[in-house]
């Protein structure tokens, strides 16, 4: 039996999806009110429950074997937040885990986290990280940089749609290893059981670093059009978006962050999804509905 937690999110419900799709006993950790239904007609097994209790843990890694987690505080409010989901949260259910004996724990977390990080989300998963490691567990791991679903839509699709121009924080040079949230479940999948992955921290990104202006002409060359850039300083508000993003895009053109990945795919046996074929594909999926 394999326990996702984070099931309804954009990654855990396609790992979910996944593995019902390769006839694996899936049970998910469902919160009241959350969009469990539409797995549990696919045929996962659904236990209520919360990351904030740890009772109702207990019950979900009760008979299981691998337990993935992608759950985040993100985009949640209330008494869900940094502290109570992705610190005390996950101590919770490494504690369940332990007790019952789960033969492997996989936990994503993101590139570059660190007690010292001025994003508190990355601060809760360092801690984590940590803990999981400390818990005598038999652990994996992920580490993904950036989600091209996220970003990508977010920064370049809205404006191109509208017609205006892509606004990006300074001159938008920096390369990240952005990667496919597609091909990070992917990599999920393939660590369960897999011995190169056990006790192991895999960061992961896509087949090639890219920085906004490869993205911005990647899309000029599936539309065959000219797009359109304005580029403004650290501290402006992007328009449209939460001031949050501004300030993160202003934290990617501090560095760079260029994840060489082929080995790993090879090793887990991983097709990456490269720029080029995911802006295709969103465009794809639009005509198609």
């Amino acid at each position: 039996m394999i326990l996702v937690v984070g099931a309804t999110g954009l990654l855990g419900g396609l790992i979910v999806r996944k593995l019902l799709a390769k006839n694996q006993s899936v049970r998910i950790l469902a919160r009241e009110g959350s969009a469990w239904q539409a797995l549990a007609d696919a045929g996962a097994q659904v236990v209520m429950g919360d990351l904030k209790s740890r009772a109702s843990l207990d019950a979900a890694c009760a008979d299981v074997d691998v337990v993935i987690t992608t759950a985040t505080s993100a985009q949640r409010g209330g008494d869900d937040n940094t502290q109570t989901v992705d610190t005390d949260g996950n101590r919770n259910l490494i504690d369940a885990a332990r007790e019952a004996n789960v033969k492997q724990f996989i936990f994503v977390s993101a590139l570059g986290v660190s007690p010292e990080s001025p994003v508190p989300l990355f601060q809760a998963k360092a801690y984590s990280e940590a803990y999981l490691r400390s818990s005598g567990l038999p652990y994996t791991i992920l580490a993904p940089d950036g989600f091209m679903d996220v970003w990508i839509p977010m920064i370049v699709v809205g404006p191109v749609i509208s017609g205006q121009p892509v606004a990006i924080i300074g001159e938008g040079r920096r390369k990240h290893s952005l990667i496919t949230v597609a091909d990070v479940a992917a990599f999920a999948m393939a660590s369960i059981g897999h011995p190169e992955a056990m006790n192991r921290h895999l960061p992961l990104g896509g087949p090639e670093a890219v920085s906004w202006h490869d993205v911005v002409v990647a899309f000029e060359r599936v539309l065959g059009r000219e797009i359109p850039m304005v580029s403004l300083k650290p501290g402006q508000p992007l328009p449209g978006l939460p001031e949050i993003i501004g300030h993160l895009m202003a934290g990617l053109e501090m560095y760079d962050s260029v994840i060489e990945t082929a080995e790993t795919a090879r090793t887990f046996g991983v097709k990456q999804t490269g720029l080029d074929e995911f802006v295709r594909g969103l465009f794809s999926a639009a005509s198609a509905k």
